[in-house]
């Protein structure tokens, strides 16, 4: 098997502590062979700490200089379908942060044009990789928590409005708790859902925090220049009476620093995904059975191990082009139900 030829787009922080350390494990298999960013002497800084052989400030360049496998897109928001397309045209699979794009069509034109090429189009929700989702996804798989009607999913935060990058920038993020936080959960939300799209989306966004200012867990912002939500709550409904509550926040008035969560109902059983907990009946009792051996993943690691599984096109739980379709269309009937 040869090695496959990535080059890494986007050399911020993102691509120097999660993407490139994972491929670097993954050495036998894919080989990283550029850095191409903005700033010439960011990338160039980026690729010698890590001993990537090239370094480019556009991408004509790199695709001229470098006979590429695969792309992987740590651009900003707004950046992810030019690139992402700019790739796929050039014949490269394409690993991508998420969210998928800044509009459920670009999602769509992109998912599309991959199918086109025939090339692998994945997002990065590493929480797909954790303990807990692995083992409940298998025991939901079994049938053991027997029809699954109502999800509780929920990432709220209590004053960790990000004070750094362009996370309050509506322009560059395309929103704010929810493009940013709630987009993982809902992914893990949807995952129990065969990612079905919902038939009704009921939703309000609010900007009370982020645009009066206080304390921050995570560096001070400037409430002049918050433009994005700080909280997010939705509710969706799907066809057999299944539906799912959507709670994220990066600034809300709650007892906790955060609280990162799945709650799923089922007809069989319940369970609590952090800490994980069943929620049954065993032999006429009600029953609360845990697992406190589970082991902490490496979830950046696994998923990007998912994704060059399905570039080689074996089994895989990547986030693939078609569910990040669904995903931003999704995310954007929510912002749209809240505008109403």
């Amino acid at each position: 098997m040869s090695l496959l030829q990535a080059a890494i787009i986007g050399g911020g922080h993102i691509a120097d502590q999660n993407h490139i350390p994972a491929l670097k494990k993954l050495a036998d298999q894919v080989q990283i062979i550029a850095v191409c960013g903005r700033d010439i002497n960011k990338s160039q800084a980026l690729a010698e700490k890590h001993d990537i052989p090239q370094a480019f400030d556009n991408t004509e360049e790199l695709y001229k200089n470098g006979d590429l496998d695969l792309i992987i897109n740590c651009t900003p928001n707004n950046l992810h379908y030019e690139y992402t397309v700019q790739a796929l045209k050039n014949g490269c699979h394409v690993f991508c942060e998420k969210p998928p794009a800044m509009t459920a069509a670009e999602a769509r034109e992109m998912a599309d044009l991959a199918k086109e090429k025939g090339k692998i189009l994945a997002y990065n929700f590493q929480r797909r990789q954790t303990s807990e989702y692995s083992l409940l996804k298998k025991y939901f798989e079994q049938g053991q928590l027997g029809e699954v009607y109502h999800i509780k999913a929920n990432y709220l935060r209590r004053r960790g409005i990000p004070g750094w990058g362009n996370f309050t920038n509506k322009t560059i993020q395309g929103g704010g708790a929810l493009i940013d936080l709630g987009v993982h959960i809902l992914d893990l939300a949807l995952g129990l859902m065969d990612y079905e799209k919902p038939e009704k989306i009921v939703a309000n966004i609010h900007d009370f925090i982020g645009r009066t200012g206080g304390r921050g867990l995570k560096g001070q912002w400037n409430p002049e220049k918050f433009d994005v939500e700080d909280a997010c709550f939705a509710y969706l409904t799907f066809s057999g009476n299944k539906s799912i509550s959507l709670s994220c926040s990066f600034a809300l008035n709650q007892k906790e620093e955060e609280i990162i969560n799945l709650e799923v109902f089922g007809s069989k059983a319940g369970i609590t995904l952090e800490p994980f907990s069943i929620h049954t009946e065993v032999a006429g009792e009600l029953a609360d059975i845990s697992f406190p051996h589970l082991e902490e993943a490496d979830t950046q690691l696994k998923n990007t191990e998912a994704f060059i599984n399905a570039v080689f096109g074996k089994e895989s739980n990547i986030a693939t082009a078609e569910e990040g379709a669904i995903l931003q269309e999704i995310i954007e009937n929510i912002y749209l139900s809240a505008k109403r």
